[in-house]
């Protein structure tokens, strides 16, 4: 017979997994501490996370970081607006499940050659666009493509140079031929920008309509305000339970808190992390508290002065407190960051990697060394950049001061800042969005011909490095290179890392989970709307 104090907390570990407050790591750990068997855990997790999901119902949500520039290129994608309307309305060929593991979407199963020079991927014969045609091979050849050759403006190019080619073997079969082998590829297949969309017939693809093969279909949507979207019932997947789907675009934060309070909106992205507490207290609140590879970084040009120089570069990455930082900004929701851009979220972690100090003699010793003790730089940021962004970089210029530097904060205005400030400004603020490898993040960010190589960096070993990494199969070695990359990045790169903030969001108690959220983004890797039901 099971302890009544036993079999009590049990039942709050099931009414919390069916509130979807606890994640099923959390649950078998804490019903095994109360005595009960592994397989046990398991069966009680599946009883009480696993509830049948009711259909029906309008999910609003309010989403940051919308701008009135957002469109529905995806090559072009950026914000966290159109990210999770690419979430919502489209769909990949692959997708991260809800623990972390890599699952199907367009694509039914893949497989690769030995060397993982060539992947070949078989689609989901149900999978339908929203204009009513089945998806093809000849749709996905024409997608990826799209992000390829010296024509394609999408800034995901970089992702895909080691394609060589895209053969549609017969409607349902895709290969995918590479220079060299990539072990990641299927994993690549996520990136948000590798949307599959009708092809046309000069093989393009037609992105301008808002089609999609995706479990919402798009009604209607105002960049920068709104978006409304109905269930695709030929949806391929599994979920899309809510029969609608309403977006409304919220950059203040107290506005999308407000939102969730009053029931206005049934879920939200990016909660103030300082009245978190006080939310948690709310009886109609959930906060999802989750910690994740999501990054802030302050990318300097190294092709600008005064950042050309290295000394300059490190005495920066010395003068910020980090701790201070997520403790009075963040609350402590944060992992430690270090100046490399891999969290211990990512695989193939490096956790020998000694930590860089704030060490303000150390950073003049450095900055007398560049003839530079009297530095003044501009650091460049907006509120909707992350939870505390201005505050982040208003507390960086005081810890600075020890350091003799002068950092003037600019504050940008909201709308606008992806397309006016990042990229532009030759040192700024910036959240990126968790990847699932290090590999895609080195390659979109700090390879050295990457369009989004925001800190401009040149490093002719990272680059061998990474492109060795790249194919290499055997993982203790894979893991060694990316610890000499992480060391590279924090001892010549241009970006400092404050911290990997957690995924911070709310939903209302009403709404039904699996108990468990994928961290690849916010809302559920942004999948809420397929993944969530309401309860009641």
């Amino acid at each position: 017979m099971t302890n009544p104090n036993t079999q009590m907390m049990l039942d709050k570990l099931a009414h919390a997994a069916r509130e979807g407050r606890v994640s099923r790591r959390s649950f078998m750990n804490y019903a095994m501490a109360a005595g009960v068997t592994a397989s046990a855990a398991t069966g009680l997790w599946g009883t009480a996370a696993r509830a049948e999901p009711k259909r029906g119902g309008t999910f609003r949500i309010a989403q940051h970081d919308g701008n009135s520039g957002d469109s529905h290129d995806p090559g072009l994608y950026e914000s966290n607006a159109e990210i999770l309307l690419a979430h919502t309305h489209r769909a990949f060929l692959t997708l991260i499940n809800t623990d972390g593991t890599l699952g199907p979407d367009v694509a039914s199963e893949w497989s690769a050659t030995e060397d993982a020079s060539e992947w070949t991927f078989k689609l989901n014969p149900a999978a339908t666009f929203h204009s009513g045609a089945k998806v093809k091979a000849a749709d996905v050849v024409a997608s990826i493509n799209y992000h390829r050759g010296e024509k394609t403006t999408s800034v995901a190019k970089a992702l895909l140079e080691v394609v060589t080619d895209v053969v549609a073997v017969d409607d349902q079969t895709v290969t995918f031929k590479l220079e060299s082998g990539n072990a990641d590829l299927p994993w690549l297949m996520t990136d948000y920008h590798f949307v599959i969309l009708p092809a046309t017939d000069d093989g393009s693809i037609d992105w301008k309509s808002g089609d999609g093969c995706g479990p919402y279909k798009l009604d209607s949507f105002e960049p920068g305000r709104s978006a409304n979207l109905t269930r695709h019932d030929e949806w391929h997947g599994e979920g899309a339970y809510f029969d609608a789907v309403e977006v409304i675009f919220i950059n203040d934060p107290n506005a999308r808190q407000t939102a969730l309070v009053t029931g206005d909106a049934d879920a939200t992205s990016w909660l103030e992390n300082k009245t978190m507490t006080l939310l948690e207290r709310h009886p109609e609140v959930d906060v999802i508290n989750l910690p994740s590879a999501q990054t802030i970084t302050m990318p300097m040009f190294c092709d600008v002065e005064p950042f050309t120089d290295v000394n300059v570069r490190k005495a920066l990455k010395l003068s910020i407190d980090r701790k201070d930082m997520m403790e009075k900004i963040l609350f402590g929701a944060a992992t430690i960051g270090n100046d490399f851009h891999h969290s211990p979220a990512m695989p193939y972690w490096p956790e020998d990697v000694e930590q860089t100090p704030y060490d303000p003699d150390q950073a003049k010793s450095l900055l007398k060394k560049a003839g530079m003790e009297d530095l003044s730089v501009t650091l460049h940021s907006a509120d909707s950049i992350a939870t505390g962004a201005v505050d982040a970089a208003i507390l960086y210029s005081e810890h600075a001061k020890a350091s003799g530097i002068d950092v003037k904060v600019s504050r940008e205005p909201n709308d606008g800042y992806w397309s006016d400030v990042w990229l532009k400004k030759p040192w700024c603020m910036v959240a990126w969005g968790a990847r699932p490898t290090p590999d895609v993040m080195y390659s979109l960010a700090y390879k050295d011909d990457a369009a989004w190589n925001e800190s401009h960096w040149q490093n002719e070993e990272f680059n061998k490095l990474l492109l060795q990494a790249k194919a290499e199969l055997d993982d203790t070695l894979r893991a060694e290179m990316y610890r000499d990359m992480a060391i590279l990045s924090r001892d010549d790169g241009g970006t400092v890392i404050p911290y990997f903030p957690n995924f911070v969001y709310g939903k209302r108690k009403n709404i039904g989970t699996a108990g468990e959220y994928s961290i690849a983004w916010q809302l559920d890797g942004y999948r809420a709307a397929s993944r969530w039901w309401f309860e009641s």
